[in-house]
């Protein structure tokens, strides 16, 4: 299964949050995400999402070597749960994931093809380490906070902005924040010796049909960069967000006749 196929199935970025007062971050449950402040340093201006389920549709065009391709997708989500993403032209499906906290499943209509493992895949093919709950908060533009034992750097920037950055094995883990807000303008992972990284750039932002929901990145654009592929870029654009408390199906069934990779 190439990458510009799973780029596709796991490109659906966005962000999507609701207001709150600035406090420490807490272990609260699904549903009660609240604003994050990393303890004896400068706070961090980030407000995280709240919902319990979210399902978006958009479109996304992904750019390998001059090689366009479109596609039609759609995402759903449980929080701390499950992420289900489709992607597909004319009605008709091409590839569809799900992620859950301890396994990846991929599967190819196109090829008939499937693959199902955990998340060392994902981190070989996209060249960072990979968790869910990096993918989670990569996908909706949350704020992750840096791992138990790391300090992270908080620099103020012009515009309102802060700049926060922690190492993640040999990645640097760099988000752009926007304080007036509390969203994530930009996410950054990258790998100085090897010349890998993977940049996100959230915008277009705009609220969502909450009374009290936060803006949300209509249109996010993804590079992931290495030496032997060069740069890969995902163009996406949704054009219909909901959230809330309303239950989704997450259908993954594997035709009989489809081959398992490895």
């Amino acid at each position: 299964m190439n990458k510009v196929t799973l780029l596709l199935a796991l490109g659906l970025l966005g962000s999507c949050a609701r207001k709150a007062v600035p406090t420490t971050a807490s272990a609260a449950g699904p549903g009660t995400s609240t604003p994050i402040m990393e303890p004896t340093l400068p706070s961090v201006q980030a407000i995280n999402t709240t919902f319990i389920f979210l399902n978006a549709k958009g479109k996304a065009q992904i750019n390998m070597k001059g090689n366009k391709q479109g596609a039609n997708l759609a995402l759903r989500m449980r929080r701390d749960s499950i992420i289900w993403v489709s992607a597909g032209l004319a009605g008709i499906e091409g590839v569809r994931a799900v992620l859950t906290h301890d396994s990846v499943r991929v599967m190819n209509r196109l090829d008939k093809t499937y693959f199902s493992g955990g998340y060392d895949y994902l981190s070989k093919l996209l060249n960072v380490p990979v968790s869910f709950a990096q993918m989670q908060a990569l996908l909706l533009g949350d704020y992750l906070p840096a791992p138990t034992g790391t300090k992270p750097t908080v620099a103020a920037e012009e515009a309102g902005r802060q700049r926060v950055s922690y190492p993640l094995a040999d990645v640097l883990v760099e988000r752009l924040m926007q304080t007036a807000t509390g969203r994530v303008q930009q996410l950054k992972m990258s790998d100085e010796a090897t010349k890998r990284n993977l940049t996100v750039d959230y915008a277009d932002f705009q609220p969502l049909d909450e009374p009290t929901g936060l803006p949300f990145a209509y249109s996010t654009v993804i590079q992931a960069q290495q030496s032997s592929a060069g740069v890969v870029t995902a163009d996406i654009n949704y054009n219909k967000v909901n959230t809330g408390r309303e239950r989704l199906s997450f259908p993954f069934a594997v035709p009989k006749s489809f081959r398992r990779i490895r």
